[in-house]
């Protein structure tokens, strides 16, 4: 029996081959490296913001769920919002000082800012 996901038939019109595959992409997320490999940079960001600034981290490599778990703490200790998507990692306002010492104690010794 075919399956009749529309999901897996996603920028697919009409074929007429009766043995046509649907291309599915399958995109493995990395694993994440350990704390002292992860070369994170911290920088200050104003462009498309509004004005706003926001400190930027980026250079993680690894899963979303980790990514996401270390934006909430960054997030938490700083007591402020922002967001963690695509690999960065986004704190609103100017907290590059404290990010650093932040991530230095949780074992992220190669994180620097730029």
């Amino acid at each position: 029996m075919k399956s009749n996901d529309w999901k897996d038939r996603l920028n697919v019109v009409y074929s007429t081959n009766p043995d046509f595959r649907y291309e599915t992409t399958n995109e493995e997320e990395p694993d994440t490296l350990p704390k002292e490999k992860q070369q994170l940079r911290i920088s200050l960001d104003k462009r498309n913001r509004g004005g706003k600034m926001v400190s930027l981290i980026t250079g993680f490599v690894g899963k979303d769920e980790d990514l996401q778990a270390l934006g909430k703490m960054l997030k938490v200790k700083c007591g402020v919002g922002g967001s963690a998507k695509d690999g960065e990692i986004i704190v609103q306002g100017d907290f590059r000082k404290k990010i650093l010492e932040l991530l230095q104690k949780e074992g992220y010794i190669k994180a620097r800012i730029v």
